[in-house]
């Protein structure tokens, strides 16, 4: 199948690469000299513009920074361009207004879109194991799913269009919340004596137990490797996990839904990244509890 890849960032490339190592032909384009060099190394075809690489493509797959360069592209790029009976897939994470409103104007065209952003982060784009949610007509998923398929370990549908970017902010709220509160029990059983190995233990086979814990355990030398382990690079951006907890604040502010544990949440990340760390790992924030006294 011929697929117009558009976005070949951290996320993007590993994912492009999958598809062309699934046997199809890669038409990508990024805005970025180096992430162009890098797919054609990886085995796709490279254009100097979104347009071009629709241009003749049966799919366009979209991983971009926001909701609001994914409706530039798609209203400038893509609809209307990619010929017609083309699918369409973003896997970008951006906020559900925007991404219903794509996949309106998109089927108002005649295409078939879905919204399915991931979950996984940057080894399991590489590694071709993410997990996408995603949003849309069951005829838009059918078609969207196979190849999904050659770039993760499992493809959900969500239900109706923006339902993946829904799933999508409320899974990662609750991941942030996790980490959040792992964090605070590492410090504080630390801080009571208590061998944060011994923690892990215990806790991991308790009541307590979480994926933070047990497969991303924040403190470094405890549980699986981890980004911990690294210095906390690589990994899972503290800056990316803000941007979607911001997502999900806008969300619940317009769903009249209450979030005080999210909100908090978002109150603790923005203050890390405001402190310089938005490059580090989301699970660093273990260092503001670690130097309170």
């Amino acid at each position: 199948m011929k697929i117009a890849f558009i976005g070949l960032g951290n996320m993007g490339g590993g994912m492009a690469a999958n598809l062309v190592k699934a046997g199809h032909d890669v038409r990508a384009f990024d805005l970025s000299e180096a992430a162009l060099a890098a797919a054609k190394d990886a085995g796709c075809a490279t254009f100097t513009s979104a347009s071009e690489a629709c241009a003749d493509a049966e799919a366009v797959v979209s991983m971009l920074p926001n909701g609001a360069i994914v409706k530039s592209v798609f209203t400038a790029d893509v609809i209307g361009t990619a010929p017609a009976g083309a699918v369409f897939l973003d896997c970008s994470t951006i906020d559900v207004a925007t991404a219903r409103e794509v996949i309106g104007l998109a089927t108002a065209a005649g295409y078939d879109m879905v919204d399915a952003p991931v979950s996984g982060g940057i080894a399991a784009a590489n590694g071709g194991t993410l997990t996408f949610m995603v949003g849309g007509t069951k005829a838009a998923f059918d078609r969207a799913e196979p190849i999904l398929s050659a770039m993760g370990k499992a493809v959900i549908h969500a239900g109706d269009a923006g339902n993946g970017q829904a799933a999508k902010i409320c899974n990662n709220m609750l991941l942030a919340v996790h980490m959040a509160g792992t964090c605070e029990a590492f410090a504080m059983a630390g801080k009571l004596g208590l061998d944060p190995q011994t923690f892990y233990d215990i806790s991991s086979v308790s009541s307590g137990q979480n994926w933070s814990m047990t497969s991303y355990c924040p403190v470094p030398g405890v549980g699986p490797q981890s980004p911990s382990d690294n210095d906390y690079e690589g990994g899972f951006a503290t800056a990316l996990m803000l941007k979607d907890l911001r997502l999900a604040m806008d969300a619940a502010d317009t769903s009249d839904s209450a979030v005080p544990m999210g909100s908090r949440a978002a109150a603790l990340y923005e203050d890390f990244d405001g402190a310089g760390n938005g490059g580090k790992d989301f699970s660093a924030i273990i260092k503001t509890y670690l130097s309170q006294r």
